[in-house]
């Protein structure tokens, strides 16, 4: 399937690459099908990615595995919520967090309080407000980033 996007241009999309979020996402509800695409060379390791319509090509939405930024991230939420995904379990769930990268870089964000939760077997998704009162909507990532890459040996 051939899909056309305003960052990356025309791309070929296998219909198994295909997510729908029968509900839409927050803000965009009335666009259901997405897929994800990485902006990386194949030896390259990745931690942003784009959820990106192939219904509108200029909504793509940066995101991120939210295990890169917090190894304790754990969203609570009512089963209820996530039934009509199929049976979630430990090797089919796929969970991403928005990402906010305004001009000023020192201000990049991620949205713990609303992920994404994707079941890859069924390839099916929603947007969740997670229970953690904790969870912030704008968790400054900026100074974890850089501490990663300090760690990893890059500037």
């Amino acid at each position: 399937m051939l899909i056309q996007t305003k960052y990356f241009g025309q791309v070929d999309i296998e219909e198994e690459k295909i997510i729908v979020f029968p509900r839409g996402i927050m803000g965009f509800e009335n666009y259901t099908s997405y897929t994800i695409l990485y902006d990386i060379e194949e030896t390259e390791e990745f931690s942003i990615s784009w959820l990106q319509s192939t219904e509108e090509a200029s909504l793509a939405i940066p995101v991120v595995n939210p295990l890169y930024i917090r190894q304790d991230y754990n969203p609570l939420v009512e089963d209820e919520v996530l039934k009509d995904l199929g049976e979630i379990k430990e090797n089919n769930l796929v969970i991403l967090l928005t990402m906010t990268v305004p001009s000023d870089v020192t201000k990049t964000s991620v949205n713990l309080k609303a992920p994404f939760i994707i079941n890859a077997d069924t390839r099916k998704g929603c947007q969740i407000i997670a229970d953690n009162p904790d969870y912030e909507i704008k968790y400054n990532v900026y100074e974890h980033v850089k501490r990663i890459k300090r760690q990893k040996g890059e500037s």
